[in-house]
């Protein structure tokens, strides 16, 4: 033991679906350190550049430390008397289904199954729903359609004995990095076949065997031209197959499919059916690129479809495999905390199964049918029929499609709770009430990865002020409602044992979701559960589903579904003549409220961008580093352009993390329709049509402070630094007096300053100083400012009298742009490395300066840099 005394503490990563195990140390004094647990099955002690920065996100900076009602501090009993009472009254005024919970995968299983207990068993409404509905729903809808439940087959271990794995719509590189280091390590020692089915070409490409650039929403048609091709090619299983019904009818919609609609070649499709139909172990790992669509649903079956005919599921190395995006997305999923679904994978249109869940909670109401999705329960909070909304741990303001409609929605609701850890989201400064939550670290309770593994996440900090666990603050609103003894809990393990205990019901229903074995734990024995896989009964523990042929529906077959394609939601059109892609960055995470407080997370892609391909740019006028303006029929945003051939022509892609606080014309979900899949209700983030335009913009800043900024312009977007901030800027009219600008900015109203100006030039620069030392620096241009920004970004709080040139000395090399964020590598170091000592691969730069050798996230780039620098050894 060191560190002060404090031991280490197991708990887990509190951001993708893989779960991976950290090992946590406080440091005493609100602080910690983390590191990989090398003994999680998820990871074996691997982290991804989010991970290894897990430290730079806690601490009490911009926390909300006590209930507010109407923006003003208040105690807890008045606050939660308030929403319990507004609850109560608004039910017996409107009924049940007036009032709302929009909840996340940010929730331990334990705060999700008490806001679902409260909702459905006492409320009496199915009204909750949950951000993962813009996650996984789609593939919720496919596995219950095709295995009777929502059942995921495999483990991650099928990647590593996979002789195929098949990326559809999954950025594994940089969405799951510590996956996709398991995946390369298994092709080195196997050999391992990798195939990308993608739009757009991304950091997971760099290392496969194929990239099939399909156009958006094809999907479908691919897969059944697969289908075709596994029943021409004799490569079905005829044995498995006596297990399976709709077969027939698949294949027959298979047939007439057009796969001309996917844009590939014919000999790029019939290589893919080739090497998939001859290849025995095969894994479809599938993400949002599949789910996120108006044919979400339809895309998930055709995949089933194809494991299931050829039997290539349930076996080591084979299964389609659904990668969820959010810690516990599933855990959610198992305890009913979407809008169409009871705990423990039970029906809620299923009376049995509904008689059960109320007679063991003992429930005076239980809803006989679905609650409203989350696109619909916001269109409902918008027409007034919700008038009670709570939502907890996320952003829709920011993150639902039609963005600005929604958060228009919240601002007018009679009544909004938001319990969150901080004030400053898009969604929480809409509220009534604020209430103060733990954040991670500061709570305990469990989660449940993609391959259905549990683990436990664990307090290791105090939480601040006066914030109070998720299940503590619903369980309480429970008991002020008037249900004593239905929430009167004690602590996460007493809920735990009561969620497992249920689940042993969903199991006698034949079920494939039961925890029973796990009821008796005793609050030690919750204390120190190590990472289990369900499920965990007498009848079963762990392991891979299907490979006997026993599904879920009433007949035990599986089923196999027609499906045929059908084109995105949205036609393109001479007023939209662009489709639009949405999408995750490598080092943020969702909108950012928890890796937006890290430096070196904000250093590798520090503002947002619309990747667009070079002959669009041409045609348009557009220049490298420019503005675009972006619209669509729900919105607009004002975005840097990136010129790219990762993209094809006629396509473009944006990140979807930033939010009024961070670069308010970047909130990318006002652009995306709120087009819906009619089985799952998942919106289509990834194929809205949109215009776009060169903006015309007077004037580009650059600036750097040590506090907080308050940017006047046009265009804004800030991120933080190791010293303060740094903000990117431009605007559209001219600004007369720079001086005075820059001291609202940068809230500096007596500082010295000095400055230089170039009127003739249009540039400006100006520094702004206190007590000999750099509080700020604004630089002015009437293109894109070319400084050194991130020599620049180390400079507030020093004594430097030459910020003004924007240049590093030379005798301090400016790192460039940071690549590697597990180690703080700039690209111009890695460039200098390459051309002083001759490197020429990925695993030479790693060895020279540790880039690339933690999550591998960067490896990608790093080869490109190579490529760049050294064509010739590259082509090799």
């Amino acid at each position: 033991m060191d560190g002060g005394g404090f031991p280490e503490t197991r708990s887990t990563c509190p951001y993708c679906g893989v779960g991976c195990g950290v090992l946590l140390r406080s440091d005493g004094q609100g602080g910690l350190s983390v590191r990989g647990d090398p003994d999680h099955p998820a990871n074996f002690g691997r982290l991804c550049s989010k991970g290894s920065a897990l430290a730079e996100t806690v601490g009490g900076d911009g926390r909300l430390l006590m209930p507010r009602v109407q923006g003003k501090d208040c105690s807890w009993d008045r606050a939660l008397d308030l929403v319990a009472g507004r609850f109560r009254q608004t039910v017996a005024d409107h009924g049940p289904d007036s009032v709302a919970f929009y909840v996340s995968g940010q929730l331990l299983t334990e705060d999700y199954y008490v806001a679902n207990k409260l909702m459905k068993g006492f409320i009496g409404s199915a009204n909750i729903d949950t951000n993962s509905r813009l996650c996984m729903a789609s593939t919720v809808a496919g596995h219950k359609r095709a295995f009777g439940t929502d059942t995921v087959p495999g483990t991650y271990e099928d990647l590593e004995l996979a002789d195929l794995v098949v990326l559809v719509g999954s950025n594994l590189a940089w969405c799951h990095p510590v996956l996709y280091q398991r995946l390369l390590a298994a092709r080195e020692t196997r050999g391992t076949k990798i195939v990308v089915i993608d739009p757009r070409r991304t950091a997971s490409c760099d290392c496969a065997d194929m990239h099939l650039a399909l156009r958006p929403g094809s999907d479908v048609a691919l897969f059944n031209r697969l289908l075709v091709s596994l029943y021409e090619g004799g490569a079905l299983d005829a044995s498995y197959l006596t297990h399976v019904e709709g077969f027939n009818a698949a294949l027959e919609a298979a047939f007439v499919s057009d796969d001309s609609v996917t844009g590939l070649s014919q000999e790029e499709i019939d290589a893919f059916c080739k090497l998939w139909m001859r290849t025995e172990n095969v894994v479809t790992v599938f993400s949002q690129g599949v789910n996120q669509s108006t044919s979400g649903s339809d895309k998930v079956n055709a995949i089933l479809n194809c494991h299931i005919a050829s039997g290539r599921i349930g076996r080591p190395g084979c299964g389609p495999f659904s990668v969820t995006g959010q810690p516990n997305a599933m855990g959610g999923r198992e305890v009913g905390g979407l809008a169409n679904l009871l705990a423990c994978h039970l029906d809620i249109e299923n009376a049995d199964h509904r008689a059960a869940v109320r007679d063991f909670w003992a429930a005076p109401a239980m809803p006989t049918r679905p609650g409203l999705k989350a696109v619909d329960l916001f269109r409902a909070v918008g027409d007034g029929r919700i008038k009670a909304l709570w939502v907890i741990h996320t952003n829709p303001a920011v993150s639902m499609p039609e963005a600005d409609a929604v958060r228009d929605a919240i601002r007018n609701c009679p009544f909004t709770v938001v319990s969150d850890i901080t004030a400053a989201t898009d969604t929480a400064q809409l509220a009534d009430v604020l209430l103060p939550a733990a954040a991670w670290a500061e709570k305990d309770g469990t989660v449940t990865n993609s391959d259905r593994t549990i683990s436990r996440q664990r307090a290791v900090l105090p939480a601040p002020g006066q914030a109070r666990p998720d299940w503590a603050i619903l369980a309480e609103t429970g008991r002020r409602m008037g249900w004593q003894t239905a929430f009167d809990y004690q602590n996460p393990a007493e809920i735990f044992r009561e969620y497992a205990a249920l689940s042993g019901l969903a199991g006698g229903f034949g079920r494939d979701f039961d925890i029973s074995g796990l009821s008796d734990l005793s609050d030690h024995a919750y204390s120190i559960l190590a990472p289990t896989r369900w499920p965990v009964s007498a009848a079963r523990t762990g392991g891979r589903f299907f490979a006997d042929g026993r599904f879920y529906h009433e007949n035990g077959k599986a089923r196999m579904l027609p499906v045929v394609h059908r084109p995105p939601a949205a036609p393109i059109s001479p007023r939209y003549p662009f489709r639009l892609n949405t999408g995750r960055i490598r080092d943020q995470w969702h909108t950012m409220t928890r890796t937006a407080r890290s430096p070196r997370l904000s250093a590798h892609m520090a503002e947002p961008f619309l990747d667009i391909h070079p002959q669009d740019a041409d045609r348009l006028g557009v220049h490298p580093a420019h503005l675009l303006r972006v619209q669509s029929p729900t919105g607009q945003a004002i975005l840097r352009a990136r010129i790219t051939t990762d993209v094809h022509p006629g396509e473009v892609f944006a990140p979807m993390h930033w939010t009024a606080q961070t670069a308010p014309t970047a909130r990318i979900d006002t652009l995306v329709a709120a087009a819906t899949d009619p089985v799952s209700g998942q919106p289509e983030s990834k194929a809205s049509v949109v215009a776009v335009e060169p903006v015309h913009a007077a004037w580009y800043g650059f600036a750097v402070s040590d506090g907080p900024l308050s940017p006047e312009a046009d265009y804004w977007a800030v991120a933080r630094t190791g010293t303060g901030y740094r903000a990117e800027l431009a605007g559209l009219s001219a600004v007369t007096d720079w001086a005075a600008a820059a001291r609202r900015m940068f809230r500096l109203p007596e500082a010295n300053m000095q400055m230089f100006s170039d009127s003739a030039r249009g540039l400006t620069r100006l520094a702004l100083q206190e007590n000999g030392k750099l509080r700020a620096a604004l630089f002015i241009a009437p293109e894109p400012v070319a400084v050194m920004r991130d020599h620049l970004t180390t400079l507030p709080g020093t004594a430097n009298e030459e910020a003004l040139t924007g240049l590093a000395p030379a005798d301090r090399p400016d790192p460039g742009p940071v690549l590697c964020a597990c180690f703080n590598v700039g690209v111009k170091t890695i460039l200098q490395a390459i051309e002083s000592d001759r490197l020429t691969s990925v695993d030479q730069i790693g060895e020279a300066l540790e880039a690339g050798t933690n999550c591998g996230s960067c490896r990608p780039e790093i080869a490109a840099l190579i490529a760049r620098a050294c064509p010739r050894e590259a082509a090799q």
